[in-house]
């Protein structure tokens, strides 16, 4: 087999010659398909690396009701179980995010220099790496622990601005809100998570989790490594057709906009992009309540045991990634056909995503409803939350398509600060699990904040390009001249004429 070498915008593009059963199949597979599913199976595996261990500390630690202990942080070993008291493990569950946040805007900066392969690929194997430590660690210090998911943290605030930073070298505007769905490969790694963490301990204890998602994410590595190309001239494997597709469809701005300098003091003047950082955190608030405090309400309130807890905390999420590719194929289409503007359709899904799962919040707490009603109404409410996947999370790379990273990492740095913010209220507001009257303090506080953000997006949230979005524009040869000091002659005059 040969190998043809095709210049193209100065990138050499390999391509091979030949009719083999692997290059049949490629031809017939877009590389964007193959993206997609990068994406998809990327939050997948990175989620069920975050979120093991909400369900394995269940296992890994000894019953307060079967502990002799006092309140004191004492580590105490009890067989595979270990003495740690609540305020260690909120401690554990909360340090994720620490970092989470303050690596957003690194995440942003490094994508620009160094390509989303390279900051995406490299932080989920930080990842991964940690989890397969996470046995080992444990055993010796929770501090050891607790230091271990500072690293994910930090390694997975990186994932978010990278993924966002590729997507505008490689998916035309028309098809980027069907790619969007893709993140919602998150979805399904939570709706995985708790099941398949219930079957690993019940079978081979809570230490077989952490190896199991470790070597997940070390061959989900494996993959993106060899498939993973930062821009389509790039990829070895794209066919003529779906290149010239691409570059037909993609403004020669964004393609000369990679590398170029940051203008974090425009991000942070923009009304815009802080409308889609507020708004969000509306979201990301309502989300962490349903994840954090979801398992806690259905044990204490709806009184579930804990397999069917397992499963029905999980199902929403399993639902609402098939939820988020409808919405996305919606508002696609719609923007196809024209019949409303794009800065509209942002704001409808948005106000889908915040306002209604913000109402449903006010019935789950307040409306005393029978077990079955409570469940139909937090399935919709989870499964309506990913319409921000076509709304502002979407307007994202519409105001800024060569700084989507940096302005995600902007936009994260604002709403993540919900995910450890929401547990820790609704721990201050519930000091009796068992109590409805604390659980409406906490739907209540969540309906306002999701549908009070809103508001923002509403007022200031565009689909239109910002004018920092693009790099300065070099000046022309007579602009140039024009900027020249005058030049002195020898007889005296200034110019760059003589009338000799």
């Amino acid at each position: 087999m040969t190998k043809e070498i095709i210049a193209n915008g100065g990138a050499k593009v390999y391509r091979a010659n030949g009719t083999n059963v692997f290059s049949c199949i490629s031809d017939r597979i877009p590389a964007r398909l193959v993206l997609y599913f990068l994406s998809w199976s990327g939050f997948l595996v990175s989620f069920m690396m975050r979120n093991d261990i909400n369900f394995a500390l269940v296992a890994m630690v000894r019953s307060p009701k079967s502990s002799n202990s006092s309140t004191e942080s004492i580590e105490i070993e009890d067989g595979d179980k270990f003495d740690w008291s609540s305020g260690v493990t909120s401690i554990i569950l909360g340090s994720f995010y620490w970092c989470y946040v303050l690596s957003q805007v690194v995440g942003g900066v490094a994508t620009q220099y160094f390509g989303t392969k390279n900051v995406f690929g490299w932080s989920q194997f930080a990842t991964a790496a940690c989890s397969l430590c996470i046995p080992f660690a444990s055993s010796i210090h929770y501090g050891a622990l607790i230091a271990l998911r500072l690293i994910q943290g930090f390694a997975s605030g990186l994932t978010w601005p990278a993924m966002y930073a590729i997507v505008v070298y490689w998916i035309p505007p028309i098809e980027r809100s069907r790619f969007m769905s893709s993140f919602q490969g998150f979805s399904i790694g939570i709706g995985l998570t708790y099941p398949l963490c219930g079957f690993i301990i019940s079978h081979w204890g809570w230490r077989a989790v952490f190896y199991t998602t470790g070597t997940i994410g070390m061959l989900w590595c494996v993959m993106w490594y060899f498939l993973a190309f930062d821009t389509p001239q790039t990829h070895p494997r794209i066919t003529s057709t779906e290149l010239e597709y691409i570059e037909l469809n993609i403004d020669s701005e964004i393609k000369e906009g990679r590398g170029m300098n940051v203008p974090w003091k425009d991000i942070f003047k923009s009304l815009p992009a802080w409308s889609i950082g507020i708004t969000t955190f509306g979201r990301i608030w309502v989300h962490y309540t349903f994840i954090m405090g979801g398992p806690i309400y259905m044990n204490y309130i709806l009184k579930f045991t804990i397999e069917e807890n397992g499963l029905l905390s999980g199902m929403p999420f399993l639902c609402s990634y098939v939820s988020s590719v409808i919405f996305c194929w919606i508002a696609d289409y719609i923007m196809t056909k024209q019949w409303i503007s794009l800065t509209n359709i942002r704001k409808i899904f948005t106000a889908m995503s915040q306002v209604i799962p913000g109402v449903l919040c006010l019935f789950i707490g307040f409306l005393n409803l029978d077990t079955i009603p409570v469940l139909v109404i937090w399935f919709l409410a989870v499964t309506l939350i990913t319409a921000s996947y076509a709304g502002a999370m979407a307007s994202i790379v519409d105001i800024a398509p060569n700084l989507a990273g940096p302005v995600l990492a902007f936009c994260q740095t604002i709403h993540m600060t919900a995910s450890f913010l929401s547990p820790v209220v609704a721990g201050v507001l519930v000091k009796d699990n068992t109590s409805l009257d604390q659980w409406q303090s906490v739907f209540g506080l969540t309906a306002v904040i999701s549908i009070s953000t809103y508001i923002m997006f509403q007022i200031y949230g565009t689909s239109d390009i910002q004018a920092w979005n693009y790099p300065k524009a070099k000046p022309t040869d007579e602009e140039a001249s024009k900027m020249l000091p005058p030049v002195s002659t020898p007889t005296g005059t200034t110019g760059t004429d003589n009338d000799d």
